[in-house]
């Protein structure tokens, strides 16, 4: 059996699809199992990763666990997955923990607290470490809907979107084939983009202009401290101005796990224009 956890996410839906399709035993975990949409027969349970009293139940049974990167009760964790029996855990990290300065990132260090605490278990882990998610761009929606600027702060940062689907079929491959666990994989998309143009390829599928509104740091700040916790405004910033006009480095590693090229940022737009249009 596999557990899936944080299966609202779309990496973790992909990933259930996925393993059903192809006949594995999935079980898919959330804080709000009931509000999961699983494909039939596929069963759900109770598991918040911020709350132990869930782990024995959601792990029994369990052999492999796709992880969320949540550090507030990881030891735990870990001791219940020890307990239950697993035997491997594929991590969804971050590449943010190969920056130098990743302990005192507030972004990263959680990622790094979880991916040390596996490290030094008993249990065989696997860590994932996407660059930027394609999905990140999903935040400037609203405002390409209603017709809005799209407000950033360093339009000319680079990034590295690569696609859900693409990480969701490498967490496939490490859970289903023992000869791709263990080790760390560095996933990216093809291409390393500015804010900029992934603007304008999103302009050229919405058939309009996007204006992007360049931005001080403190008005942006300002306008995503509703729902962005101050240190990780700033984590994000720091990010954004150390690749201002920097291409970020690109890894092959989607192609040599999957057997095929990583998705580009077109196909992810293509997949998702729904949420940009009327």
């Amino acid at each position: 059996m596999i557990l899936v956890t944080g299966g609202r996410g779309a990496v973790a839906t992909q990933l259930t699809a996925l393993l059903h399709q192809a006949g594995h035993p999935v079980r898919v975990a959330s804080r709000v199992p009931g509000e999961l949409h699983v494909p039939d027969g596929v069963a759900t349970v109770t598991c918040d990763l911020g709350d132990p009293a869930t782990f024995p139940a959601a792990l029994h049974g369990v052999s492999a666990v796709f992880l969320y990167a949540e550090a507030s009760h990881i030891d735990e964790f870990v001791g219940a997955a020890t307990t239950a029996g697993v035997k491997h855990v594929a991590l969804l990290s971050s590449a943010s923990v190969l920056d130098p300065g990743a302990a005192d990132n507030p972004l990263a260090a959680s990622h790094l607290d979880v991916e040390t605490a596996l490290l030094n278990s008993p249990l065989t882990t696997t860590l994932l470490r996407p660059g930027s998610f394609a999905g990140n761009a999903s935040a400037w929606a609203w405002a390409i809907k209603a017709g809005q600027p799209v407000n950033l702060p360093y339009p000319g940062s680079y990034t590295d979107p690569i696609h859900e689907r693409d990480i969701a079929e490498v967490a496939f491959t490490v859970l289903t084939d023992p000869h791709h666990q263990g080790g760390n994989l560095h996933l990216t998309g093809p291409r390393t983009l500015t804010f900029s143009e992934q603007i304008d390829r999103l302009s050229e599928a919405v058939g309009r202009p996007i204006t992007v509104n360049h931005v001080t740091s403190e008005e942006w700040r300002r306008e995503v401290a509703a729902y962005i916790p101050a240190s990780y405004a700033d984590a994000l910033l720091d990010y954004w101005h150390a690749n201002d006009g920097r291409p970020t480095p690109l890894s092959d590693t989607v192609e040599r796990v999957t057997g095929h090229p990583a998705r580009p940022f077109t196909t992810w737009i293509r997949d998702h224009i729904a949420e940009f249009v009327e």
